[in-house]
């Protein structure tokens, strides 16, 4: 009898298989508008009497971020992927040469970010306000995966996520050699990427 009594008990104490056991990861996903990653890179061209910023830029972006239960990013879940054979800038010829010559983009079509860490980030989001971060993450281009450093300034608007994050490469970095043709008389070898963003908070099924 004491044997039942005691079988009972654990019973009742027991959690029931759909109970919360915890709070739930929060999965930050690409808003359908709002995001937009670029490249700029300062060049000289043949017959202009000043340099100028060629920027390239693009909205083929998939991917999202997810955080565990204590706040900290699930690298497994956390990717940001760049369509790279859309890219555009305001010159045609720039943006061919560029996805043949330099990203040979028939090869390395997609860029991608695995994200590692988000420093600053207060363990419970916050539903409004401002925030000042640093991403980390492994960065790949033109088949070379490097890690990379991200300043992020964001604003919380309720369930929206807003902002840019920013960090600068050079074209060795990544196997890429600098563009060098007839009408382009020099380009410095230092590119600045940026990713203007927006995601959506929403809690992730399951708890763990």
């Amino acid at each position: 009898m004491k044997v039942l009594a005691l079988l009972a008990s654990l019973v009742l104490l027991a959690p029931s298989a759909g109970a919360q056991t915890g709070p739930a990861p929060i999965r930050l996903s690409l808003a359908a508008q709002g995001n937009e990653a670029r490249f700029m890179v300062r060049e000289q061209l043949a017959g202009a009497e000043l340099p100028n910023d060629a920027v390239g830029m693009t909205s083929a972006i998939t991917g999202g971020i997810t955080l565990d239960p204590r706040g900290m990013v699930d690298s497994s879940a956390s990717r940001i992927s760049v369509d790279l054979t859309t890219l555009t800038s305001d010159r045609s010829r720039r943006d061919n040469f560029i996805k043949r010559r330099t990203i040979v983009t028939d090869s390395f079509p997609t860029a991608e970010l695995v994200v590692t860490g988000i420093r600053g980030l207060p363990a419970t989001l916050p539903a409004s306000g401002t925030m000042t971060l640093v991403l980390t993450g492994n960065l790949t281009i033109h088949g070379v995966t490097r890690p990379s450093t991200w300043d992020v300034t964001a604003r919380v608007e309720g369930e929206s996520i807003l902002g840019r994050a920013a960090t600068r490469i050079k074209f060795g970095d990544f196997g890429m050699t600098q563009p060098r043709v007839a009408i382009v008389l020099s380009v410095v070898d230092d590119i600045r990427l940026e990713y203007d963003f927006h995601f959506v908070r929403e809690a992730s099924p399951g708890t763990r």
